[in-house]
């Protein structure tokens, strides 16, 4: 039965509708999502909807209503605030720290950042797991506590609680056991709920794309972006788009603790990561300019890096671990307060030349094999582990030059990571030349 005025529907003919390459209206989407929050349709019932609509897809109009209906299973914060509320999402890569510089930056610029951020599964890392190798550090905070530490901090990093979407929670379990994770139509409900959630002004997506992203190809990341493009700006926050480079690792740094302390080092200002700074200056840059804190994207630009230079996103961030449980001194105290692994090596290459391309899933898959990431969800990592020195495109080395320094548990581990990253890097004896761009494209 389904008798749309009334709201009294069955699951199975709204599923049946979705497979059969029906447009399904906003109160079937809602009436769907709405019951399945309340766990009164069952797990077949999510499976058989999550592969109708991979397999016949959405339009725009039922992307939104989809979006707009997780984020009304949970609660959605309101601000009352000085500036604007922007937040940033990224698809995912190897060596991505961008969130944890991004964040106080924009903070330090004016605006407000409640960014919820999530786990790494496979070679990718996650947010949550780098600051979760800071002591004390709590990714699940009370809504009371995320809130109050934005509206004093600038900024707060945490996860997604029960509270926030939880319909995609639900919906994202099933998707992830039934091949359908790559579905643009849910992938895009699935972001941009959270942030609707959020109750942002703005949001800046970074669309990773190559040999060590989510969506290797430009041709699907372009369509990914458009997608969250329509339907962030169809649901009333201005959304940004822009493509980077994940062809090689976007710091020198891949696994969690190591990722942390190399996010410590460039907050106060003793190394220089042209790469990752360049993806984070111009993620902030069109940020800033779209919400007015900035007179154009080279302004915005600027003044991102200059936060970096006068010591305010060190400072920010700081307050922000210390507030979310972590230690007051943090950034004095990151040695010691950091777990380190038992073991580390360097790893040198077998042959001379210069470095003419990477392999960024096997690096990723090196620090998976050492421990420090996930094949499931539920698995337990290791994060002192990982890489550090990792060589880029465009360098010399020889059997005397490390590709990376490895940080292992046991023997093992440490035996099969240098394999792994042996692998990961071609060599060619002639020298290469070309400069490789980190940003490609901004979408519209």
């Amino acid at each position: 039965m389904l008798i749309i005025g009334e709201l009294r529907m069955l699951a199975q003919e709204i599923i049946q509708r979705k497979r059969d390459g029906k447009e399904l209206t906003n109160d079937e989407i809602a009436w769907f999502i709405t019951e399945m929050a309340k766990d009164t349709i069952s797990e077949a019932q999510i499976a058989a909807f999550a592969m109708a609509t991979f397999l016949k897809g959405m339009s725009i109009s039922e992307r939104i209503s989809l979006t707009e209906s997780m984020c009304k299973s949970g609660k959605q914060l309101t601000w009352n605030l000085s500036g604007p509320v922007i937040d940033k999402h990224s698809t995912g890569g190897v060596g991505d720290c961008v969130s944890l510089l991004l964040a106080p930056a924009l903070a330090a610029c004016g605006g407000f950042v409640p960014m919820v951020s999530g786990r790494g599964l496979g070679h990718t890392g996650g947010t949550l797991d780098k600051l979760d190798s800071i002591p004390g550090y709590n990714t699940k905070p009370t809504i009371d506590l995320f809130q109050s530490t934005v509206e004093t901090v600038g900024c707060a990093i945490a996860g997604q609680t029960d509270e926030i979407a939880p319909a995609d929670k639900r919906l994202y379990a099933v998707r992830d056991v039934t091949a359908t994770v790559e579905s643009i139509d849910l992938i895009t409900s699935s972001i941009l709920s959270k942030k609707l959630s959020a109750g942002l002004d703005a949001l800046v997506l970074d669309i990773k794309c190559g040999n060590g992203a989510f969506m290797r190809s430009k041709k699907k990341a372009r369509n990914l972006a458009k997608s969250l493009l329509r339907v962030g700006n169809g649901l009333g926050f201005k959304t940004i788009a822009i493509l980077t480079d994940m062809n090689e690792p976007l710091c020198s740094s891949a696994g969690n603790a190591l990722e942390v302390l190399k996010v410590v080092n460039i907050l106060k200002g003793d190394i220089k990561e042209d790469r990752l700074l360049e993806v984070v200056c111009a993620l902030g840059g069109n940020m800033l300019f779209e919400v007015g804190l900035a007179s154009s994207y080279i302004d915005g630009f600027n003044r991102i890096r200059k936060t970096f230079q006068n010591g305010k996103s060190a400072e920010i961030f700081e307050r922000m671990v210390f507030n979310l449980g972590g230690n007051s001194n943090f950034l004095k105290a990151v040695n010691t307060e950091l777990p380190k692994a038992p073991l580390a090596e360097d790893v040198c290459a077998l042959s001379e030349g210069c470095i003419t391309s990477v392999d960024t899933t096997a690096i990723g898959l090196g620090v998976l094999a050492l421990g420090g990431a996930r094949r499931r969800s539920d698995d337990i990592i290791d994060y002192a582990v990982g890489f550090e020195n990792l060589v880029a495109r465009g360098d010399h080395v020889d059997n005397q030059v490390p590709l990376a320094r490895i940080h292992a548990r046991d023997e093992k581990s440490l035996k099969l990571a240098k394999l792994m990253i042996r692998k990961a890097y071609r060599i060619d004896r002639q020298k290469m030349i070309k400069k490789y761009s980190t940003i490609f494209e901004k979408i519209r």
